[in-house]
């Protein structure tokens, strides 16, 4: 007698789920926050942190002093050639 009252108990929680779930499949969704707005927020972060990193870089190599030495030409002369 267990199992068979145990089997009917799976089964009523079952359907009781399957119920719950057509009903909640059926019912409208309003959108939330993220729905809305999420890519507006995620776009103007990305927007920002770049901007932000841009501008800190730039400060960064313009302003403290550092010589870059991009080309040689005109700063290196060759030496006399010393015969011995």
């Amino acid at each position: 007698m267990f199992p068979m009252a145990r089997n009917a108990l799976s089964r009523l929680r079952i359907q009781s789920i399957q119920q719950t779930m057509a009903r909640q499949s059926h019912q409208k969704r309003t959108p939330d926050f993220h729905d809305k707005y999420g890519n507006a927020v995620l776009a103007n972060g990305a927007t920002f942190c770049v901007a932000l990193c841009v501008a800190v870089w730039a400060y960064t190599a313009t302003q403290i002093g550092i010589e870059w030495n991009l080309s040689p030409v005109g700063k290196v002369t060759p030496k006399e050639w010393k015969d011995q």
